[in-house]
């Protein structure tokens, strides 16, 4: 369905304040900004700020919702005879390969993570927002292998599995903030990539392999 005049207006709205948000919060810290400045940057109340971002933690960290799903999409999607694992582990090496923005390797990600580091409200919502990612690749290992409730082992391999792309952006979070080039950081965190491969036991990278359709 196309998008409307009213909901492009909205969605314009939306990403203006946002952006204009986190220009202030990357010149002078997430503690410091208050709403109303945001408010009066954007030339809206500060109501209207609200209506759009419950939260001011929500102006930062508006585009995460998209992240949180990331892996349980990979697992969804994987290919015929492909294991959950091996899904995640394919795409997110396509997107190291590719210096992909969305890992953090881009221009200014370091300045993006020392607005986190600096922030305990915004860390804590990193924190919520990481069990959220658990959350929807359970979830998602629970339905596509008909596992019971009282089963553990979608648990216990989503766990490993979501911790694939969480030790991934770690290491690149790291290293951008050490002020790396993020093809050079890309080049190196494949052999990361390797590593966090060859911890997980043959258990985790068989489950749930996808069979012929």
């Amino acid at each position: 369905m196309a998008e409307g005049l009213r909901e492009r207006k909205k969605r314009q709205a939306k990403q203006r304040i946002s952006d204009m948000a986190t220009g202030l919060f990357l010149e002078h810290g997430f503690v410091t900004v208050t709403v109303a400045e945001i408010a009066e940057l954007a030339d809206v109340s500060v109501n209207t700020v609200y209506n759009y971002f419950p939260a001011k933690e929500d102006l930062f960290l508006d585009r995460m919702k998209h992240v949180t799903q990331r892996v349980a999409r990979y697992v969804r999607a994987r290919d015929r005879g492909e294991s959950a694992a091996e899904a995640v582990l394919r795409e997110v090496r396509a997107a190291v390969v590719a210096v992909s923005p969305e890992f953090g390797l881009m221009d200014g990600f370091a300045d993006f993570m020392r607005v986190i580091e600096d922030a305990p409200t915004l860390k804590a919502r990193l924190w919520y927002l990481q069990q959220e990612v658990l959350q929807t690749v359970v979830a998602t290992l629970r339905e596509d292998t008909g596992a019971s409730e009282d089963d553990p082992l979608p648990l216990l391999v989503g766990g490993q599995i979501a911790w694939i792309e969480h030790a991934l952006v770690g290491y690149v979070s790291q290293e951008m903030m050490k002020g790396r080039k993020a093809v050079d950081v890309s080049h190196d965190a494949l052999g990361v990539l390797d590593e966090i491969e060859g911890l997980l036991s043959d258990q985790v990278l068989n489950y749930a392999r996808r069979g012929a359709e």
